[in-house]
């Protein structure tokens, strides 16, 4: 009997790729674990190339295998993707745009692009998710997002990357730390003090942009905590554990007993991108990108 690939396999060879546990697979899928089996070791067949090396201790990826968990990824995220927009358009609506960020866009460029989408195109839904720079990288390849904000300098082949929104640096001390605006010459002031710093998982281009503003005053910084939250920072340094160096826009929306000091003389700036995928299909984003590129 001649069989074919049918989605149906693409969603148990996922759920085995993700898990690496037959066992915990099927659990996953409500199917009995030789009924896993059975429909990979059908799908290996008609593909005939083997997708998971297995042995008594634990199942791993063959090369094959993890290229098929990236393709799988993208064909199932961008067949719901379909789904959401059909049901959208079905009711009348434009379709969906997915928008993934940064928190620090959240304060100007987020908002002014919600209004002006809102104003232009009602029609239009977005949906929102905070997320690190690679974690939106990594879900606009895998069509889980549209669009995305983040702090980089190179993105990979296939995607495109627009500054949208340059910013200086600004020092972020606890309120009654000596050092105020007046006082204040050089970053070299501050020198002994720890410091908080977004984690370089979080935004790699910003830890690495913070260690040369404090290069470029003659020290390296000691980093006493890291953090992936502008409000975990900024509570650390309110209880004196040290201070902080932040894009200027993130003091907008904290009440907290923090003072910020604009470092305006030092050549670094803090540039916001947006960034997307060349072929994207999504024809809700183009009317967004529209607005954005008169930025």
């Amino acid at each position: 009997m001649n069989y074919q690939i049918e989605l149906r396999h693409f969603v148990y060879f996922l759920a085995v790729a993700e898990e690496l546990h037959y066992r915990k697979a099927a659990e996953k899928l409500y199917i009995s674990q030789p009924g896993l089996s059975t429909q990979i070791k059908q799908m290996e067949g008609i593909l005939q190339t083997q997708l998971f090396i297995r042995d008594k201790k634990k199942v791993r990826l063959t090369p094959a295998g993890e290229f098929l968990k990236g393709e799988v990824e993208f064909i199932l995220n961008h067949l719901e993707q379909t789904k959401k927009q059909l049901k959208l358009i079905g009711e009348g609506h434009l379709g969906e745009i997915r928008i993934g960020f940064l928190g620090s866009a959240m304060q100007h460029v987020i908002p002014n692009l919600l209004l002006d989408l809102k104003e232009k195109f009602p029609f239009i839904h977005t949906s929102l998710e905070e997320l690190s720079n690679r974690a939106q990288i990594s879900a606009i390849l895998r069509d889980k997002l549209d669009l995305g904000f983040v702090r980089l300098s190179r993105v990979p082949k296939g995607l495109k990357l627009k500054p949208v929104f340059e910013d200086t640096f600004s020092l972020v001390l606890p309120a009654d730390h000596v050092l105020n605006e007046k006082q204040f010459k050089s970053i070299d002031q501050v020198a002994t003090d720890d410091f908080i710093l977004f984690s370089q998982d979080y935004s790699p281009q910003y830890y690495d942009t913070v260690l040369s503003i404090c290069e470029d005053a003659g020290f390296s910084p000691n980093v006493s905590h890291k953090s992936v939250h502008a409000q975990t920072v900024f509570k650390l340094v309110e209880n004196k554990l040290g201070i902080a160096i932040v894009p200027t826009a993130l003091q907008y929306g904290f009440q907290m007993k923090v003072k910020f000091i604009e470092l305006k003389k030092i050549k670094q700036r803090a540039v916001l991108s947006m960034v997307w995928k060349e072929d994207n299909r999504n024809p809700a984003l183009q009317n967004c990108m529209d607005l954005l590129l008169k930025l």
